[in-house]
């Protein structure tokens, strides 16, 4: 088991996290006490590709965000930005949507200016579906998107009461 330090803000619009967004994952995601950011969350049927799979392309699409939130959850500080700059996706397994995963994300290295991230997606047991790694520069929010006031996009902070995640690396 891993503790939760912090809960982090969920986004108006973002596939992964928006609250907002009719289609989206509407994934929590936690600061844990080892650096990295944890997440216990389902997709939906609508994220298929073939059914009983999720696609492809959300699969990376949550090793991204996961490998960003990575970065506030070592410095506590959702207020810094990063761009993608390559994401090297290995899918292990596939991915069902309607049932609780597991996403966990750390940072590997950082020189101030860039950083890596090992992003996965595991089932409960551990097993692991698909992971990346994230290479990232960061950069200012203005500088991402003209006029971007980060608590505007990032409204939301709904504490839910979770302390710890049941983490359980598996070699299967």
């Amino acid at each position: 088991m891993l503790k939760v330090k912090a809960k982090q803000r969920n986004s108006r619009m973002c596939i992964m996290c928006g609250l907002d967004n009719e289609y989206g994952v509407k994934a929590p995601f936690y600061s844990m006490e080892d650096g990295s950011v944890m997440t216990v969350f389902s997709y939906k049927e609508q994220h298929q590709s073939y059914p009983g799979r999720v696609h492809g392309g959300l699969i990376t699409a949550m090793l991204d965000e996961m490998g960003l939130r990575a970065l506030w959850a070592k410095e506590l500080n959702e207020e810094l930005f990063g761009v993608t700059m390559t994401l090297d996706t290995k899918y292990r397994k596939p991915v069902p949507y309607g049932e609780k995963i597991l996403g966990r994300g750390i940072i590997t290295k950082d020189t101030g200016r860039f950083f890596v991230t090992h992003a996965t997606i595991m089932d409960l047991s551990g097993t692991v579906l698909a992971e990346a790694e994230v290479k990232y520069i960061r950069l200012d929010p203005q500088t991402i998107a003209e006029g971007v006031v980060v608590h505007e996009e990032m409204p939301y902070l709904i504490e839910d009461g979770v302390t710890e995640i049941d983490y359980t690396p598996s070699d299967k």
